[in-house]
């Protein structure tokens, strides 16, 4: 019997390699057992071919790893045909790592090598020990970050150390220089001492125009960037609390435009007060939001709350929830015009949901299965997720490659609230209200004009806010005299 779950992910794709005797009707009854299973089918090509034998791939789309497993074992019991292998395109996509380091000037000739390296490069060195501002001109400083972590919360896996954070570190830096061409290197730190990773970074930091923080437990990360951006003069950037909340303000942005609500005037509720949490909740209020509502897994979080607290939560309680509402997640959304999901699965239902009050804006943001099935919230008048299958990804790389880009653009010194507002008023404006609709309230994460805009902006904010040590050449351009 196939699986209820339909929902279908790349992630989840296999390539089987079978070896079908050379008969009518044995294809479609590969097919067919495909189908069977409950997974849908991609390509079929031909391998190899003779009188007797027909080799062919077919790639299969199975809703998860279970169902995959299925298919191949159906397949596999068809008399006569044989599964050669069953190759998990995703596996495939990392063998050997995502990204690589090439030479950007080509070294050919004994000249080429004398001015790249020896004796030539001497003369560099000498230039920016005696002026040390010239590193930003004459070596990959000035479009290189370090994406570093320690594996303490990766996704929402939780905390796998350092080895297992390294695809997504990798993956990281693919999106930072596909998007913004900026040189990101995953650093995975085999330490998650608070202490460790700050003077690591502290000590690694004159090789990077700026740093991101990456898959850092809470409360630590907070410390940990608050430390890290007083001990250096570049910026220091957790995507996990920054990059989301930009993102999600720039949504949010939109949302109410088509809603017709007044930004200052919602009632949000949030689910999960993690680092997600605290950097969404930090952005609305600096856009005058007041009513906000942070919930856990022991309810609302209100001034006075003992149980289950920490300092940052502390913080939150005497920043949010101005009419000190108490109890649960599902008592805390009757009325509510925002729900943003930073949590997990299951933790509120579509019956919870439909408490909220008239034209509900609904971000199940928990991935990669949102907190509930966006097919569940037909009555909501905007749906947001943190899924490429759904409308309205809400998705982290629309913001991090452009706000560092415009960073490095302008060297600026640190991070500002203003310019995370600016990122996300860029992302917003990306697309022209008359275009707007419940179904597309944020850009592709494909549309290269965002970082671009997202990067003239943040560097228009940081030279306003006089942070900046340079003035920006053009929008998105990372090049420097």
């Amino acid at each position: 019997m196939a699986e209820k779950n339909t929902s279908r992910s790349p992630s989840y794709s296999l390539t089987l390699r079978v070896r079908i005797p050379n008969r009518p009707g044995l294809l479609s009854k590969v097919t067919g057992v495909i189908g069977k299973a409950g997974a849908s089918i991609g390509a079929i090509d031909l391998v190899e071919a003779d009188d007797d034998v027909l080799v062919r791939d077919i790639v299969v789309n199975p809703t998860g790893e279970k169902q995959g497993k299925k298919v191949v074992a159906l397949v596999e019991g068809i008399r006569g045909v044989d599964v050669v292998h069953a190759s998990d395109r995703t596996f495939l996509l990392h063998l050997g790592g995502k990204i690589e380091v090439i030479s950007r000037t080509p070294i050919k000739t004994r000249d080429d090598l004398s001015m790249a390296y020896t004796p030539g490069v001497g003369r560099i060195c000498m230039s920016i020990f005696e002026t040390p501002e010239n590193a930003w001109k004459l070596t990959m400083k000035r479009r290189a970050v370090a994406i570093v972590t320690d594996g303490s919360a990766v996704l929402g896996l939780g905390n796998l150390g350092p080895a297992a954070a390294l695809p997504v570190m990798e993956g990281k830096a693919q999106l930072f220089k596909e998007f913004g061409d900026i040189n990101a290197f995953p650093i995975c730190l085999d330490t998650q001492q608070s202490g460790e990773i700050i003077e690591t970074v502290t000590r690694i930091a004159p090789g990077f125009g700026a740093i991101n923080l990456e898959d850092i437990s809470a409360p630590r990360c907070f410390e940990i960037q608050e430390k890290l951006q007083a001990l250096l003069d570049i910026p220091v950037f957790h995507d996990d609390q920054d990059g989301t909340a930009v993102v999600v303000l720039a949504a949010l942005i939109n949302a109410v435009k088509i809603t017709k609500k007044k930004m200052k005037k919602l009632k949000v509720v949030l689910s999960g007060v993690g680092a997600s949490g605290i950097g969404v909740t930090r952005l609305l209020l600096q856009m005058g939001v007041k009513d906000i509502v942070g919930c856990d897994r022991k309810g609302a979080i209100y001034k006075g709350r003992r149980d289950h607290m920490n300092p940052i939560k502390d913080w939150f309680a005497s920043t949010t929830n101005p009419r000190h509402r108490k109890g649960s997640l599902k008592s805390a959304l009757k009325g509510a015009d925002v729900f943003i999901g930073l949590s997990a699965p299951g933790i509120v239902s579509a019956a919870d949901l439909k408490r909220m009050g008239k034209k509900p804006i609904i971000f199940a943001l928990a991935n990669p299965i949102p907190e509930v099935p966006p097919e569940q919230l037909g009555f909501a008048a905007i749906v947001g997720t943190g899924r490429s299958d759904y409308p309205n990804q809400i998705n982290n790389a629309l913001a991090f490659p452009g706000i560092l880009l415009g960073c490095l653009n302008v060297r600026a010194s640190r991070i500002t609230p203003q310019m995370l507002v600016a990122a996300a008023e860029a992302i917003a404006h990306t697309i022209p209200t008359g275009t707007l609709q419940p179904d597309y309230i944020v850009p592709s994460i494909f549309d290269r004009n965002v970082a671009r805009m997202v990067a003239a902006a943040v560097a228009r904010e940081a030279k306003r806010s006089r942070i900046s040590r340079r003035s920006p050449k053009a929008p998105g351009d990372a090049r420097y005299s």
